[in-house]
């Protein structure tokens, strides 16, 4: 497995961020997804008279990139920590009623990918994939080297779509039989050594069981349905929700959950169909290849 150049984290669609949710002055809007703070400082600059509330779960996000970020915008920039499928919550405790505006990116940042451990393919780290040690017990380690033939079979799956399952599954049951897989380098080599060679792959063979760990572990699927239903209540009449996706469970979701509100006469529709990336960003920031923007505005 040969190390990859680690690339700066760029948040995507930027500019289509703020077209769709269209800060206003004066108005305040929530980032449930701080990371490195990119789409927070487009809208802090795009309207310098709206505030912005930052959400994140890792402390990590929010203490190197939040705290240059507050001292830029001291009186504009808020943080707050948790999961944001605890939103009405966290907002409740934060007695914060109703925002103007949300965004979500759903997608797992260069930075979470490099800094922590289990998520690159690319750099032998040990197989966690927790984004929040704090929210989540079970790590990728346990499932590799405890989940039965059926539960690894259904994650990698229902949340990799993986066409090479029991192809693979058999393969890790085989090796951890041996010993313990305990760190991404081992389990990449596993798949590799059983999944076909392709001529035009474009992606690594074992990118969607990473996928699926990943997703499996941090109730990824479970927290956007979550968030969904709490985030059009906070809004206040005419605040946007724009939604960032990058794979197609994701964006099932998101489509799903917006065309169920726009017939309930909670929502109009902003987007008709997801919104993708100019050509112009898919060439200076790949990560965008596959993001996905959809947005609605509360009636």
């Amino acid at each position: 497995m040969t190390q990859k150049n680690i690339v700066p984290h760029k948040s995507v669609l930027t500019q289509e961020v703020l077209t769709y949710l269209n800060p206003q002055p004066h108005k305040t809007y929530l980032d449930v997804t701080f990371g490195v703070g990119g789409h927070t400082r487009a809208i802090l600059q795009k309207e310098p008279t709206c505030k912005v509330i930052a959400l994140d779960w890792d402390t990590n996000a929010i203490e190197n990139y939040g705290r240059p970020l507050q001292e830029e915008f001291p009186e504009r920039l808020m943080f707050l920590w948790g999961n944001f499928a605890l939103l009405y919550k966290i907002l409740k405790k934060a007695g914060i009623n109703k925002v103007d505006g949300i965004l979500a990116d759903f997608g797992t940042s260069q930075v979470q990918i490099t800094e922590q451990s289990g998520f690159s393919i690319y750099r032998d780290t040990p197989l966690d994939m927790r984004m929040s040690k704090a929210h989540f017990k079970e790590t990728a380690y346990d499932l590799v080297n405890w989940g039965n033939e059926q539960k690894l079979c259904k994650i990698f799956w229902d949340f990799g779509e993986e066409r090479y399952t029991k192809q693979i599954v058999a393969a890790i049951i085989a090796a951890r039989k041996k010993k313990r897989i305990k760190t991404t380098k081992e389990l990449a080599d596993i798949i590799v050594a059983v999944v076909p060679k392709q001529r035009k792959r474009t992606i690594h063979p074992a990118t969607r069981v990473f996928q699926a760990l990943r997703i499996y572990v941090n109730k990824e699927l479970d927290n956007i349905t979550s968030f969904l239903a709490k985030a059009v209540h906070v809004l206040n009449p005419h605040g946007r929700l724009v939604c960032i996706s990058f794979h197609s469970l994701e964006d099932r979701l998101v489509k799903q959950f917006f065309k169920d509100q726009s017939l309930l006469g909670t929502v109009d529709l902003i987007t008709s169909k997801a919104i993708t990336a100019s050509e112009q960003e898919l060439e200076n920031n790949p990560s965008s290849r596959s993001a996905k923007l959809r947005a609605v505005e509360r009636i």
